[in-house]
C-alpha cells in the first residue's frame, strides 16, 4: 500500500466510524464504544506508518483535481511534510487517549453514541487540516472543527452555561473565520492557486501583490480558532463541555489549528514585516494577560483553559520570530502534557462525583484519593512549568533561544523588536506559568477545603491513560537531537542564556507561589474568620466585580466562601489586580458595551420602527379599503325608491354644475 493511499484513511477512517456511530449508535449500543476506539485507534496506527515512511525526507505531494472551477482550481491535494506526519500523530494520540478515557468517564451517559460519533468526526476534519494540501479543502475541515466544537462543548445542553458556552465559542470563533476566507480568496487570486506548494512558490518568487493585507486578513481567523487576543474569551467558557472534549479541543487539536496553518504557511507571512511584528504583539499579550488571569482563577478547569492560552502564545511568538521548528517542537510537547493535565482534572472531578466541585478552594485530600492523577499531573505541571528535564523545559527554551536569536538581529525573516517582544513576554511567563502551576498543585492535592464526597475507584480505562500520556510528558524533550531533521533543520538544542534566564524565571515563581502558599495558610490556621473579613475589606472597592465574577462563573468560584478563600496565594501575589484578572479583565464586558449592547440596541430600533412605522402604514393600507367598503355598502339599502331619489340628486347636482360651468365660460 502506498503512502498516498495510507495517508487517505488516517482522516477517512474516523469520519467511517463517525457515520456508523451515529447510524447504529441507537439501535445497536453494543457497537457504540468499538466504534468509537477502533477506527481512531486504526487512524493513529496508520499516521505511525505515513511518519515512519518520511522519515524527515522529502515532502509527500499528490492531487487530483475535484472539479473544473476556472481560473483558480480547488484540488483534493496532499501535502506532507515533516511537520504534517508529526501533528498527525498527536492528534492520533490524543484522540485514541480520549475515545478510551470517555468509555469510563461518560459510561452512563444517555447520549454518548452521538458524543462518541462527534468525536470522530472532529477527529477526522483535524487530520483533514493537517494532511491537506489544498486551501479550500483545509477550509472544509477547518469548518467541520468548528460546528463540532459548537456540539460538544453544548453536551451538556440542559445547563444554561453550556448554552451560552457553545454559542459563545461558534460566534467568536465565525468572527475570526470572515476575514479569514476573504484572505484566503485573496491569497489564491495572488497565487492564481489554492494549492499549498503553489502559493509558497509564488511567496518564493515575490509574487504576492498585497502580502500585509493578506496575513492580517489570516490572522484574524487564526486568532479565533487558537484563542489569542483579543478573540480568547470563548475558551475559558468552553469549559462548560466535558472534561475529555476540553483535552481534545482545547489542549491538542482544534486550538493548535490556527498555529498549524501559520507554520505551515509561515513564508506568506514573514512576507510582511508589519504582519510579523502584530503577531508578536498578539502572542506577547495573550501570553501575559492569560498566565496573569490563570493565576486568579479557583475553577481548576478554567486554569488549565488559561494556561491553554498563554501556551499557545508562545506558539505564535515562536511564528513571530520566523521559526516553524520551535512553535511545532512545542505544539507536540504541550499537546501532550496538556491533555494529560485536563484528563488529570476529569478523574478530580469523576472523584468528586460533580462537575460543580471542580473549585480548587473546596478540594482536600485528593492526594490520597486519586494517586494517579496526583503523580501524573505533578509530572505534567512540571512540564508547563519548563523544570528541567521534563518535555515543557525544551520545547519553551526552543521558542526562547529562537526570540534572543531574532531579538539580537540574527534572523533573516523576523524584525529585531518582534524578537525583543516575544522575549521579554516569554520570560516573564515562564514566571508566571511557573507560580499557578504551583498554586494549582498545592491548592488541587493539598487544599485545606472542605473534603468532597468519596465515589469509589476510578475506572481502569481513565487512569491507565493519565500513565500513557506521562511518557512523553516526561521523555519527548529527549527528541530535541532528532526533530531537526523533521522541520527545517534549525537547531532546537536549548541555548545556555536563555535556559539559565527561563528556568530562574521558573524557579522563583514557583518558590514565591510556595512561600506565599505557607503564609496564608498560615493566616487562615490562626485567624479563618478575620482573614476572610481582612481580605473581604481590602477588595472592598471591587466587591462588585467580584460579585458579577461569582455570579457570572459561579461554577469555577462554588460560594462567596470559596471565593474568598485566605489560604489561596493567588490573591496575595496579584493584590488589587486579582478581581479584574479573575473575569479576564473585563474583556467580555468590553465586548458587551462596544457590540453587543449596540447591536440589541439597533435590533430594539428595528423591531419598533418594523411594528410602529412599517405594520402601521401596512395596517392602514388594509383599513381604508375596509372603512370604504363599510361606506359604500351602508349605501346597498335594497331600496329602489333610495336609489332613484339617489339617481335624481346626482342628476340635478351635474346639471347645476354644467350651467355654472357654461356660464364662467361666458
Amino acid at each position: 500500500m502506498t503512502t498516498t493511499t495510507l495517508a487517505v484513511l488516517v482522516p477517512l477512517l474516523p469520519f467511517l466510524g463517525a457515520v456508523a456511530g451515529l447510524l447504529l449508535g441507537r439501535t445497536v449500543p453494543g457497537l457504540v464504544r468499538p466504534l468509537a476506539v477502533l477506527p481512531t485507534l486504526a487512524a493513529l496506527l496508520l499516521a505511525v506508518m505515513v511518519a515512519a515512511r518520511h522519515g524527515g525526507g522529502p515532502d509527500i505531494d499528490s492531487a487530483t483535481e475535484l472539479t473544473p472551477t476556472g481560473s483558480v482550481p480547488v484540488e483534493l491535494a496532499l501535502h506532507i511534510d515533516g511537520f504534517a506526519a508529526l501533528v498527525a500523530v498527536l492528534v492520533g494520540v490524543v484522540a485514541s487517549c480520549v475515545q478510551i478515557y470517555s468509555t469510563g468517564y461518560l459510561r452512563d451517559d444517555p447520549r454518548y453514541p452521538s458524543y462518541a460519533a462527534l468525536v470522530s468526526l472532529f477527529t477526522s476534519a483535524m487530520l483533514l487540516v493537517v494532511y491537506s494540501g489544498d486551501l479550500m479543502v483545509l477550509l472544509v475541515g477547518w469548518e467541520i472543527m468548528g460546528i463540532c466544537s459548537y456540539f460538544l462543548v453544548g453536551h451538556y445542553w440542559e445547563t444554561s452555561e453550556a448554552r451560552a458556552a457553545s454559542l459563545k465559542a461558534f460566534l467568536v470563533t465565525k468572527l475570526g473565520d470572515v476575514p479569514f476566507l476573504i484572505g484566503l480568496f485573496a491569497l489564491a487570486v495572488d497565487a492564481g492557486s489554492f494549492r499549498i506548494t503553489t502559493v509558497l512558490g509564488t511567496v518564493a518568487g515575490g509574487g504576492l501583490d498585497h502580502p500585509t493585507l493578506i496575513a492580517l486578513l489570516l490572522l484574524a481567523g487564526v486568532a479565533g480558532k487558537s484563542a489569542q487576543f483579543p478573540l480568547h474569551t470563548w475558551l475559558p467558557d468552553a469549559m462548560a463541555g466535558p472534561t475529555p472534549v476540553s483535552a481534545l479541543i482545547h489542549a491538542a487539536t482544534m486550538v493548535a489549528a490556527g498555529v498549524y496553518f501559520v507554520a505551515r504557511l509561515l513564508p506568506v507571512f514573514a512576507a510582511s514585516a508589519a504582519a510579523m511584528v502584530v503577531l508578536a504583539v498578539m502572542a506577547a499579550v495573550t501570553m501575559a494577560g492569560s498566565a496573569l488571569a490563570a493565576l486568579a482563577q479557583d475553577d481548576i478547569k478554567r486554569v488549565l483553559a488559561y494556561s491553554t492560552i498563554g501556551q499557545l502564545g508562545y506558539l505564535t511568538g515562536a511564528l513571530a520570530v520566523g521559526d516553524r521548528g520551535a512553535a511545532v517542537f512545542h505544539l507536540l510537547s504541550h499537546g501532550a502534557f496538556k491533555a494529560l493535565l485536563f484528563l488529570g482534572a476529569g478523574v478530580i472531578i469523576h472523584a468528586a462525583g460533580t462537575n460543580s466541585l471542580a473549585a480548587m478552594s473546596r478540594m482536600k485530600g485528593l492526594r490520597d484519593r486519586v494517586p494517579d492523577a496526583f503523580w501524573t499531573m505533578t509530572v505534567a505541571l512540571l512540564a508547563l512549568a519548563a523544570i528541567p528535564p521534563f518535555s515543557g523545559f525544551f520545547s519553551k527554551e526552543a521558542v526562547l533561544g529562537a526570540a534572543e536569536h531574532a531579538a539580537t538581529g540574527h534572523s533573516e525573516t523576523a524584525p529585531t523588536a518582534a524578537g525583543w517582544i516575544v522575549l521579554v513576554a516569554g520570560l516573564l511567563t515562564a514566571l508566571l506559568t511557573a507560580a499557578y502551576a504551583t498554586r494549582l498543585w498545592l491548592l488541587a492535592f493539598n487544599g485545606q477545603g472542605p473534603e468532597a464526597p468519596d465515589h469509589g475507584r476510578q475506572p481502569i480505562t481513565m487512569t491507565a491513560v493519565l500513565w500513557v500520556l506521562a511518557v512523553p510528558s516526561l521523555a519527548f524533550g529527549l527528541t530535541v537531537g532528532v526533530l531537526p531533521d523533521w522541520f527545517d533543520g534549525h537547531s532546537l538544542t536549548p541555548t545556555l542564556t536563555t535556559s539559565v534566564l527561563g528556568t530562574g524565571f521558573a524557579l522563583v515563581g514557583g518558590l514565591v507561589t510556595y512561600g506565599a502558599w505557607r503564609h496564608t495558610t498560615a493566616l487562615a490556621v490562626r485567624h479563618p474568620m478575620g482573614a476572610v473579613a481582612a481580605d473581604t475589606a481590602a477588595g472592598a472597592d471591587g466587591g462588585q466585580v467580584e460579585a458579577e465574577a461569582i455570579a457570572t462563573h459561579a461554577p469555577a468560584y462554588g460560594d462567596v466562601a470559596a471565593a474568598h478563600d485566605p489560604a489561596d496565594p493567588g490573591r496575595l501575589l496579584l493584590g488589587p489586580l486579582h478581581r479584574h484578572a479573575a473575569v479576564g479583565f473585563h474583556l467580555d464586558a468590553v465586548y458587551a458595551a462596544l457590540f453587543v449592547r449596540p447591536v440589541q440596541a439597533a435590533a430594539r430600533l428595528v423591531r419598533f420602527l418594523d411594528r410602529a412605522v412599517v405594520d402601521t402604514y401596512v395596517r392602514g393600507a388594509g383599513t381604508a379599503p375596509r372603512w370604504l367598503g363599510a361606506a359604500v355598502r351602508r349605501a346597498q339599502t335594497g331600496n329602489v325608491q333610495t336609489y332613484l331619489s339617489a339617481l335624481l340628486a346626482g342628476t340635478v347636482v351635474l346639471a347645476v354644475a354644467a350651467v355654472l360651468v357654461a356660464t364662467a365660460g361666458a
